[in-house]
């Protein structure tokens, strides 16, 4: 728990300034709703009919001008974007920050197992991922009450919860690619989140490239199908949930094995 609270302590403004961030974004999209919904029709009709451009961002099948349309893909994106970043960066320098920074040799001379540390830092990355997402999807549901829309619970809360699913599988893949590096890898954890996103527009381009969606992460989050069938895609969850305890798995293997500069 000590680990725990250490990371947690250090991380804190971190995470702090990432949830604003997001948040504050989704606040302000949702409070400009009003103002824009009366002229969502012709919008909508304008991007639904923009070919290729309209699939790859799923606005050929979402309406623009309801709210559940208009969240899933203005605020389904910020927040899948911004917290993909974030637990990328998040899980990518759990463990290599402290070879890198110096401070595997105090970490290391106090009385807990290699296993015990990779648990405590895995736990502070999994904690501040559910805090984020936590607050951003309390300011959701508080922004939609204050604008006087219907809160489409189900649908908003699947959309969260499958970003939430999203952060989790990166965060812990970075975890797992962590435990291999010693200088840091911002730039490893910030290529990967962005990677897998444009796999995702590829994939929703082309049907040829449709096996790309079982790869990102991003292919379970499709607003479209969340947002107009109340679903998620439970064949999709199970390979994610493949890589992320891969992640793990790794996380753990290398920790306790390798050779600490």
């Amino acid at each position: 728990m000590t680990l725990i609270r250490h990371e947690l302590k250090r991380g804190w403004k971190a995470l702090l300034i990432w949830t604003l961030a997001i948040g504050s974004f989704i606040v302000i999209c949702l409070l400009m709703y009003p103002e824009m919904k009366g002229q969502m029709d012709s919008i909508s009709s304008i991007f639904s009919s923009m070919g290729a451009f309209s699939s790859a961002f799923g606005l050929d099948t979402l309406d623009f001008g309801s709210l559940k349309g208009f969240y899933g893909i203005e605020c389904g994106n910020i927040l899948g974007i911004g917290g993909a970043l974030f637990a990328a960066l998040l899980g990518i320098g759990a463990l290599a920050n402290e070879e890198k920074n110096g401070t595997a040799e105090f970490l290391l001379t106090h009385p807990q197992s290699r296993a015990e540390i990779v648990t405590a830092k895995l736990a502070s990355v999994l904690i501040q991922i559910v805090l984020l997402n936590l607050v951003v999807w309390l300011l959701a549901i508080a922004s939609t009450a204050a604008i006087g829309e219907a809160i489409p619970w189900k649908e908003f809360s699947l959309l969260h919860l499958a970003y939430f699913l999203l952060q989790i599988e990166l965060g812990c893949v970075c975890f797992g690619i962590s435990a291999f590096l010693w200088k840091g890898g911002m730039g490893i954890g910030l290529g990967l989140a962005i990677a897998l996103y444009f796999m995702n527009i590829i994939a929703n381009l082309t049907d040829s490239a449709d096996f790309l969606n079982s790869i990102t992460p991003f292919g379970y989050c499709d607003g479209s199908t969340i947002m107009n069938k109340g679903i998620l895609d439970s064949s999709r969850l199970l390979i994610g949930l493949a890589f992320t305890l891969t992640g793990i798995g790794l996380a753990f293997w290398k920790y306790t094995r390798k050779d600490i500069r």
